[in-house]
């Protein structure tokens, strides 16, 4: 257990693409669960954004911006107490796992404002 955890330490170059990746999990997964749920059962429009559809969509964002915030602050701190390669590898993650919840926050702000299923 102790070797996996130093192989994923926040060090570790594989973060890189996490953030990213994570990003492109959850945009699949909130627009095509939009998608299929306007498919499937439209809420009524004069229910306007108040609706279970925006409710869940909303709650898989919030946890979304929480980890990918939670990874960015972990691998700013990591970089603060390394020197070297590993300082560039957390500073060069936080970077990206920041730009990563930026996005999400950005796209998952239309959720808040408009009525799904239009």
């Amino acid at each position: 257990m102790t070797s996996t955890m130093q192989r994923l330490h926040l060090t570790h170059p594989l973060h890189f693409v996490i953030g990213l990746t994570l990003w492109c999990v959850w945009f699949v997964a909130v627009y095509g669960g939009h998608a299929v749920a306007c498919a499937v059962a439209p809420p009524a429009p004069e229910q306007g954004v108040f609706t279970l559809v925006n409710a869940i969509l909303l709650l898989v964002s919030i946890v979304s911006i929480a980890l990918l915030a939670a990874l960015t602050l972990g691998c700013c701190r990591e970089a603060k107490r390394h020197e070297g390669r590993l300082r560039f590898n957390a500073a060069v993650s936080a970077g990206l796992y920041l730009f990563s919840t930026l996005g999400v926050l950005f796209a998952a702000l239309p959720i808040i404002g408009i009525p799904p299923c239009l």
